[in-house]
C-alpha cells in the first residue's frame, strides 16, 4: 500500500516520496553517506544515532538483511532516505526485505526522493535538522521540527553505550582460514558506540576483549588489568563529553591507547586540543587518507561530523594521517607515550579492509610497553 511521506528539512525544503519501514515520524540531523554497499552495517552503526541518513547510491536493499552483518544490537538511525529499495532481494543469507527490516526495528524510511538533490543541498548548505513523516502536512511537520532539540546540543553517547561491562563472546566473523582465537592480550574497549567488528577483529588477533560503559571509572578499568585500551567510535560532539575526556586523561599515562573516530577526538581533548564541526561530514567507504610516515594512501571507511582542529594541536601530539580531500586530521601519534589514533574506521563494515593493520600497530605497542 502506497503511503505518501515527506522529508522536511529545517530550511523549509520538502521532498515528497513514498513511505516504507515503520509507519511513524522521525526527527534527526539529516546527513548523507556515499557507501555503495553495506546498508545493514550503516543502519546499525551507533555513530548514526540521532540522524536521518540519506544513501547516495540509487538502490538499497538488493541483498536483503541477515543475522551476521549488524554492527550493534539494533538499527541506530532515526530514519532512512533512498532513491529506490528492492522488494525482491537476492542473497543466500537473506532473511527478508529492507522494508521488513526497518519496520521490525520501528524505523521509518522514505523512497522515491531525489537523493542527489538532497545530497547537493546538504553539501551546499551544510547538514541540518529534518523530519521524516507520513500522513502529516509538510508545513505542520516543519512547525513541529522548530520545537525539537538540536543534534549539536545532545550527548548521544549516553544512549549508545552499554549499560554494563561484558566480555565479548559472540564469536569471530572472519574471511581468514585460521583466525587466532586463543587469548594472548587483555584489551578493554570503552564503549562510546562501539561497532561489533572492532571486537571481532581484536578477538581474531588473539585478544581477550572486555567492553565497559562510557562512564566506567578509570580506576575500575585498571582493576581489570588491561594491557591496552581502545577508545571506540561513537555519535555526537566530543566537546560535550567532559566525563569521557576525564576518564581517558587518567588512562593515557597508565596503558597503551588506541583511539578510533570519536575516540581519536577524545584523545585530542585530553591533551588540550579542540574539535569543530564539519560542514557536511565524512560518511562513506571511499575517503582517501595518507599515512605521513610511509606516504601510503589508503581508501577508508568514515562516519563522523566533527574533526580535530589542526591549528590548535597540542605540542605532545603529531599528525600521523591526513585526509586528501580536504586536508583534515585523520590520525594522531603521541611523541612519547604509546598512544595512536585514527579518525577513520579501520574495522570498515561497510568499507574496504585496507586499514585493519592499525590494530597490528596498536598490539605491537601493547606488547612492547
Amino acid at each position: 500500500m502506497n503511503r505518501t511521506a515527506y522529508l522536511v528539512l529545517s530550511d523549509g525544503t520538502v521532498y515528497k516520496g513514498e513511505g516504507f519501514g515503520a509507519d511513524i515520524s522521525a526527527v534527526g540531523e539529516v546527513v548523507f553517506t556515499t557507501s555503495m554497499t553495506g546498508y545493514q552495517e550503516m543502519l546499525t552503526d551507533p555513530s548514526f544515532l540521532g540522524q536521518i541518513v540519506v544513501g547516495t547510491y540509487p538502490l538499497m536493499g538488493n541483498y536483503g538483511f541477515n543475522g551476521t552483518d549488524s554492527e550493534s544490537s539494533k538499527v541506530q538511525v532515526s530514519g532512512f532516505a533512498v532513491r529506490n529499495w528492492s522488494d525482491t532481494p537476492s542473497h543466500a543469507l537473506s532473511e527478508g526485505t529492507l522494508d521488513q527490516y526497518l519496520a521490525g526495528h520501528g524505523i521509518p524510511g522514505i523512497s522515491g526522493v531525489d537523493t542527489r538533490a538532497i545530497t547537493r543541498r546538504l553539501r551546499n548548505k551544510g547538514v541540518m535538522m529534518g523530519t521524516l513523516t507520513v500522513g502529516v502536512d509538510p508545513q505542520e511537520a516543519l512547525n513541529r521540527l522548530n520545537y525539537q532539540d538540536h543534534y549539536d546540543g545532545m550527548d548521544f553517547v549516553q544512549y549508545s553505550t552499554t549499560k554494563f561491562p561484558y566480555r565479548w563472546k559472540n564469536g569471530v566473523f572472519s574471511l581468514d582460514d585460521n583466525p587466532n582465537t586463543e587469548s594472548e592480550l587483555r584489551i578493554v574497549v570503552t564503549d562510546y558506540g562501539v561497532k561489533y567488528n572492532i571486537l571481532r577483529i581484536l578477538q581474531r588477533k588473539g585478544c581477550e576483549v572486555i567492553v565497559v560503559p562510557a562512564d566506567f571509572p578509570a580506576e575500575r578499568i585498571m582493576e581489570l588489568n588491561p594491557q591496552g585500551v581502545v577508545l571506540s567510535p561513537g555519535p555526537g560532539d566530543p566537546s560535550l563529553l567532559k566525563y569521557v575526556v576525564q576518564t581517558a586523561k587518567m588512562l593515557v599515562r597508565k596503558v597503551p591507547v588506541l583511539g578510533i573516530c570519536l575516540g581519536h577526538q577524545v584523545i585530542a581533548h585530553v591533551f588540550g586540543g579542540t574539535t569543530y564541526k564539519l560542514k557536511f561530514g565524512h560518511r562513506g567507504a571511499n575517503h582517501p587518507v595518507k599515512d605521513l610516515a610511509t606516504g601510503k594512501v589508503s581508501i577508508t571507511a568514515q562516519n563522523h561530523g566533527y574533526t580535530v582542529d589542526s591549528d590548535r594541536l597540542p605540542h605532545e601530539l603529531d599528525v600521523s594521517h591526513v585526509n586528501l580531500n580536504d586536508g583534515t586530521v585523520e590520525g594522531l601519534r603521541h611523541k612519547s607515550l604509546p598512544i595512536i589514533t585514527i579518525q577513520y574506521h579501520s574495522e570498515a563494515s561497510p568499507g574496504p579492509r585496507d586499514n585493519e593493520q592499525i590494530f597490528d600497530r596498536f598490539l605491537e605497542l601493547v606488547r612492547s610497553d
